[in-house]
Parts: structure tokens; C-alpha cells; sequence
């Protein structure tokens, strides 16, 4: 039995707590961690876990192997680097922090400690997306040529209004990566790194927010491949994702948690489980817990078994590279090179 601690018992706390209660007989909380009284009362209301409001209980207990990290991204280092000083592993949502420089010293605080960090970038866990992957890696659609990836999702502005969010200096950025990191990590997981990006950024008159709420760019991947990515919070009231691949002997396309793959010798593959919303419309916890219960059940076999998790903070930092790239772009309209 795994013993482990949640900090941040705020929007995003209630998949977690959900996987956490279906994994039970794996993993047992300890604490569940809140500054805020009135937060510790609501989760409480809800969840069988123990509160506290203290962070030092949960460093000081030394039966506590884990940790998930649930707070704002501008949080994240300063937790991470006391966590893992005291020998923690680490689940962490995503970004990883709201500046790469930030971001990259988390992973280094790991290594330094030789502890795991995970993401919460539970995209990749979509049984769909398992197919895709197994379909691309057994060379069914021949040489990929092209990978496209669209994120029309809705956010009203109520959901702006709220104090610090969408703006740099607690969230890092906008639809990019706030919203779109799940996607645009699943597709650089799927596609390989992305050499270059041209295009805009920008914020519509949608909302009034610092940041930016719809992107669209040119991509070149290292492979030689093109595509388009579009990723908005501002198209009502919302719709699935859509990554799609066009290769020389068929497509594919993953459009929310369905797959359906043609292939030029007349064959066809599709998957197609009952509908669900990823969070996609006005309400953004609107999706069922699943993948997050996978995210955790993988966290604690990396745990007990000594391997990394499916991914690591440094895995992580590709979508950050990324995100910096189209930002880049959006400013300066012109092409901008992906670093790694």
C-alpha cells in the first residue's frame, strides 16, 4: 500500500480524488492539502481523505512515499523542490511551471534527488490513442506525410474572470498551455518533435484576457512532415479534438475518444467507445475520471517497480518547447525554430 498526500484541493482536485477512491486497495491518502479552510470544509463534504492546512505535516511524515500537486502552475517549483528534498515522488498536473526556465529546474530538482516526477498529461492514456499509436508504429499508413491537429473548444468569459487565470504571471499563458498542452503533447507523442512553426496568436474579442485564446500555425516535424494547428477557447460552445494523419498508404484520424484509420488496400480500423466530453465546452471538469485513474495507476507501478513514470517531467518539457515556439511566432509573424 502506497501511502500519499494531495496539495491543492481546488477545480482540479475531483478526478483525482475519484481515481484515488477506485485505487484504494493500491494507494492510501494520508492528507489531502489546502491552505484555504473554506476549500479543506468543501473537499471534505465530499471525499473520505483527511484534511490538513499545513504543508510541514506531510514533508515531516516520512510513511508519505507521494505527493500529487494540484495547485496553480506559478506553485509548482517552490513545492516540487521541498517534496522532493524530502525524498517525495511527485505527481504534478500540468505545465509543468509557467516558464520553461521554471519548468526545467523541476525536472533537474528530481534527478538531483532521485526521485520521479510525473505529469498529469493523461491524453496519452485514451484507449484511441493507444490505437493510433500501435497503427502508426506498425507502418500500416506507410510514410507519414502530414499531421494536423485542431482544439476548438469554448471558455465564457466567466471562466477569464476569475482572478489570475489566463494570465502570465499564474498560469504561464492561454489556450496554449492551459488547454491545448494535453493535445498538442499527445500529438508531439504520436507524430515526433516539430522542427518548425510559423502563424498567429492572438486573443480574440471573444474575451477580454492577458493572454492569448486562439492560435493557428504552419508546423514542419523533424520527419519531413507538415500540418496545421489550431487550437481556440473561443469557439461555442465547444467540440472535440481532432489530430489527424495523412500517410502514403492511408489516414487516421483521433477525434475525441473515438479512431478511425483507411488505408489505400480498401481495409479500414475504427474505435469507438460510448461518447464522452474531454472538458472541452463552458464546464472545463466536464469528462470522466478515467484517464486520470489511469495516470495514477501508472504512477504507482513506476513506484513500486522502480521504473520512471509514462511521463516524466523531462518528456514533459517537449510541449513546453513547443508552446514557446508558437508563442515566438504569433509575435513576430515569422518562422521560429523549436527548441530542444
Amino acid at each position: 500500500m502506497t501511502k500519499i498526500a494531495i496539495i491543492g484541493l481546488g477545480m482540479a482536485v475531483t478526478p483525482h480524488a475519484k481515481s484515488l477512491i477506485d485505487l484504494k486497495t493500491r494507494a492510501e491518502v494520508v492528507w489531502a492539502m489546502s491552505p484555504s479552510e473554506s476549500r479543506r470544509q468543501s473537499f471534505a463534504a465530499k471525499f473520505p481523505f483527511p484534511t490538513t492546512g499545513g504543508l510541514d505535516v506531510i514533508l515531516n511524515d516520512p510513511a508519505i512515499t507521494a505527493v500529487g500537486v494540484l495547485t496553480p502552475p506559478n506553485t509548482h517549483l517552490e513545492l516540487v523542490e521541498k517534496l522532493v528534498q524530502a525524498g517525495k515522488h511527485v505527481l504534478l498536473e500540468k505545465p509543468l511551471d509557467v516558464t520553461t526556465v521554471r519548468s526545467r529546474a523541476i525536472v533537474e530538482a528530481g534527478e538531483k534527488a532521485h526521485v520521479s516526477i510525473g505529469v498529469v498529461l493523461q491524453h496519452r492514456f485514451k484507449p484511441a490513442a493507444e490505437k493510433l499509436a500501435e497503427v502508426l508504429k506498425s507502418g500500416r499508413l506507410g510514410k507519414i506525410v502530414s499531421c494536423s491537429t485542431r482544439i476548438p473548444w469554448w471558455r465564457p468569459q466567466s471562466y477569464y474572470d476569475e482572478p489570475g487565470r489566463g494570465t502570465l504571471a499564474r498560469d504561464g499563458g492561454g489556450v496554449l498551455i492551459t488547454q491545448g498542452i494535453h493535445v498538442l503533447d499527445l500529438m508531439l507523442s504520436l507524430a515526433g518533435p516539430v522542427a518548425e512553426v510559423c502563424g498567429y496568436a492572438t486573443t480574440t474579442a471573444v474575451h477580454q484576457m492577458e493572454t492569448e485564446d486562439y492560435a493557428a500555425m504552419a508546423v514542419r516535424y523533424e520527419n519531413g512532415a507538415l500540418g496545421l494547428i489550431e487550437a481556440t477557447t473561443a469557439n461555442y460552445p465547444g467540440a472535440a479534438e481532432r489530430i489527424e494523419f495523412i500517410g502514403t498508404k492511408g489516414t487516421a484520424v483521433l477525434s475525441g475518444y473515438g479512431f478511425s484509420a483507411q488505408f489505400h488496400d480498401g481495409t479500414e480500423e475504427t474505435f469507438s467507445p460510448p461518447p464522452a466530453s474531454m472538458g472541452g465546452g463552458a464546464d472545463p471538469m466536464d469528462f470522466p475520471h478515467d484517464l486520470h485513474r489511469a495516470v495514477w495507476a501508472d504512477f504507482l507501478d513506476a513506484i513500486e517497480t522502480g521504473r520512471p513514470p509514462r511521463i516524466p517531467a523531462a518528456e514533459a518539457l517537449k510541449v513546453h518547447h513547443l508552446v514557446d515556439a508558437m508563442l515566438q511566432a504569433g509575435k513576430t509573424d515569422g518562422k521560429v525554430k523549436v527548441s530542444e
